[in-house]
């Protein structure tokens, strides 16, 4: 301590209520211009050090398995957790759960016909709380949509297949169990796909009746009648629909029904006999709108989706069961929304709808509670970057919490979960609340989420966050990380309905000697194949039953996997060498001015360019700081030579740091101020880049840095 600096004494009531002390140390050192931020960081450390060694056994967890050494190889050279028993894949965790037909079944027994659907509905207090169907109440009507299905003529078994074009909410679910119910096969469709995908998806597998959640959506399919002449029936989620809106479709050929009409429909069909299926009767074909070419029909079982659920099991910690809440804003047109809803329901939990727009979801969440939430990379990096903004705002917060920072780190690092330290309750508790303060378990997903916000969302949330890879075509989840495995930067271990091997990818100088290669997937969850496609399906799925996915991973030495590069996008350059540009893309991306970036290369060129879309606000900030161009747009910034020098210098400084060779660096960029988007079809709905897309959307731009280069 400084020779007479002062004491100061800290107002906390242990025991009762820790007071705000962000709020309290900011006053003092308004009073007193001694005291620092420096000072107070290193007194919040001292006490948050004190507190986590006096009590650092409480969440404490045991490792499922040793750290050390998550996965064993088997035999033929592929890995499966450790956790297994002699290494045997598990197809189903329930007996009297097989199918989704049973599992919702099962949950409507272990929860004693508890809620299990909520959506919002305003009450004439103004209020909007969430209203539950129960069990049997979903059950019910979806037997009843069935018997409606059967009435206006639409075939039962697998080889029927029945369109849904919504958003997450009830009637989703209540059409899912409608479809199982006579061994049918659900079509999801959704927004993003585009209207030519839609149509090609809807003629191929000669959908006869879609369940729209809005007219919009039935007037978009009206506008596609035209393209498609299987199409009869199409069922709006209102309460009702004028007599001049079903005359208009009429027309053109189509029946139009509000669902409360079709459901009545139902209850006064002549009925049938239930045909529920079997574990090896298809349950949904999955439109992957895909990076090039058509759409591809990805055809899954009741038995893929029920295996895909084992994952879960992993999680003996949070051991989820009737008592828990999960919320459900991910499209549901996706396997990882759906296979994590699965095995809510299969317990009897809870799944609660936001109300469809995202920009109330913070809200929903507020006001639901869960304790279960699946989300995507890119919510919690907008979490972490409006807490990172707030926190920049002050020395003193910033110095609060990078001391909590580390002092929760150290924890994690421990295998201690909890968030009930004084560091948790004096820093973290906001954040916490901003997602119900109830959540055990968050599961995340579909793509890679960066090393320091998933250590971020660890230490504030203190509780288990878990990383999962996977692909539709393996249904969602092929790993998984561990409960308490605080070591980001890979995805975890086999879950326990598949294995993985790593394949020889001697073009990208990967092999499996070196635990390196592709990623290949064997188990109960791999798809039969792509719907009336046997081409790709080859092409994808090996004589041995490998499913080929394009990644290439690395064993760590802990046994988890890393994913380390993409296979499928690779090029030759003039010269001889492989270039995987989604790899560079990667590395580029650290740069601070760059937010997006599309690396481009051709057999007959020797070198690289690239479409880079610059980060606006770090360029706005950059160029009113330093560059003398306070005045600029963004827009005049991007046309700006002096800032297209700045960041193409920044990057290849990025590229070497991070390994880059020399033939990976790009010569030249374009700078657009137009970010690539699903909306301008530049992007996937799981927002890859559409590379052929962007090859011809940005073909003049490509041909002339080329030509500058010569």
């Amino acid at each position: 301590m400084v020779k007479d600096s002062p004491l100061y004494v800290l107002p906390l009531n242990i025991g009762t209520r820790f007071v705000d002390l962000t709020e309290w140390a900011s006053n003092n050192a308004q009073l007193n211009p001694y005291y620092t931020s420096a000072t107070i960081a290193a007194t919040i450390g001292t006490m948050g050090l004190g507190w986590y060694m006096w009590n650092s056994r409480h969440g404490k967890i045991n490792p499922l398995v040793d750290p050390s050494s998550q996965t064993e190889e088997l035999a033929d050279g592929s890995r499966v957790c450790r956790y297994l028993s002699n290494g045997k894949l598990v197809a189903s965790i329930h007996p009297d759960a097989t199918t989704l037909y049973e599992a919702v079944r099962r949950g409507a027994r272990v929860s004693n016909n508890g809620p299990m659907l909520g959506h919002r509905v305003k009450q004439a207090d103004g209020t909007e709380p969430y209203v539950w169907l129960t069990y049997n109440d979903v059950i019910d009507r979806s037997v009843t949509v069935a018997h409606a299905l059967r009435s206006i003529g639409i075939p039962t078994g697998s080889e029927t297949f029945i369109g849904v074009y919504s958003k997450n909410r009830p009637e989703w679910i209540i059409i899912e169990h409608a479809v199982y119910t006579f061994s049918n096969v659900l079509v999801p469709l959704y927004e993003t796909l585009g209207a030519e995908a839609c149509s090609f998806s809807l003629n191929q597998t000669e959908i006869k009746i879609v369940f729209c959640d809005s007219l919009d959506k039935a007037n978009s399919l009206l506008k596609q009648k035209e393209n498609c002449p299987h199409l009869q029936h199409l069922v709006v989620m209102e309460p009702t629909v004028s007599e001049e809106n079903k005359a208009r479709f009429s027309e053109s050929g189509l029946s139009l029904y509000a669902f409360a009409e079709f459901e009545e429909l139902g209850k006064h069909a002549e009925k049938q006999p239930i045909q529920p299926p079997t574990a090896d009767t298809l349950a949904t074909i999955c439109y992957t709108s895909g990076t090039t070419g058509t759409p591809k029909g990805v055809m899954l079982t009741h038995g893929n989706i029920i295996s895909d659920g084992t994952t879960l099991d992993y999680f003996k910690y949070t051991n989820l069961s009737s008592e828990d809440v999960m919320i459900s804003f991910l499209p549901l047109a996706h396997m990882f929304e759906r296979v994590v809803q699965s095995v809510i329901l299969t317990v009897g939990g809870r799944v609660g709808f936001f109300r469809g727009d995202i920009r109330t979801l913070a809200d929903d969440i507020k006001t639901l509670q869960p304790t279960l939430l699946p989300v995507v990379p890119r919510v919690l990096n907008r979490l972490y970057d409006k807490v990172i903004s707030e926190v920049n705002k002050s020395r003193l917060r910033k110095a609060l919490f990078e001391t909590a920072m580390t002092i929760k780190s150290r924890e994690i690092n421990q295998w201690i979960v909890r968030n009930n330290s004084l560091i948790d309750n004096i820093v973290f508790k906001k954040i916490r609340e901003q997602l119900g303060g109830r959540v055990r378990l968050m599961i995340t997903g579909s793509a890679p989420l960066a090393e320091n916000v998933l250590t971020f969302i660890r230490c504030a949330l203190g509780c288990f966050v878990v990383e999962g890879y996977g692909q539709t075509e393996c249904v969602a989840a092929a790993t998984i990380t561990l409960e308490g495995d605080s070591t980001p930067g890979h995805v975890g271990v086999p879950s326990p309905c598949n294995a993985i091997k790593l394949v020889d990818v001697p073009e990208l100088n990967y092999f499996a000697k070196d635990n390196a290669g592709e990623v290949c997937i064997k188990g109960y969850n791999v798809f039969k194949g792509y719907y009336k496609n046997e081409e790709q399906t080859k092409d994808t799925i090996d004589e041995e039953g490998w499913l080929h996915t394009g990644d290439i991973g690395r064993w760590t030495d802990f046994g988890t996997l890393k994913i380390v590069d993409r296979k499928k996008h690779i090029f030759k350059l003039a010269q001889g060498e492989y270039v995987a540009p989604e790899r560079i893309e990667n590395v580029y991306v650290r740069s601070k001015y760059i937010a997006q970036s599309f690396v481009h290369g051709e057999s007959l060129k020797t070198t690289l360019v690239a479409i880079v879309v610059p980060d606006a606000e770090v360029l706005l900030s950059e160029a009113k700081k330093s560059l003398n161009l306070a005045d600029a747009t963004f827009e005049q910034l991007c046309q700006n030579e002096t800032i297209k020098k700045l960041i193409l210098d920044d990057m290849v400084a990025v590229g070497k740091a991070g390994g880059l060779n020399s033939f990976e660096q790009v010569k030249d960029i374009h700078l657009c101020s137009e970010a690539f988007s699903v909306e301008n079809d530049l992007l996937t709905p799981t927002l890859k880049s559409k590379r052929p897309k962007l090859k011809t959307h940005f073909a003049s731009h490509i041909e002339e840095m080329y030509k500058n280069l010569i």
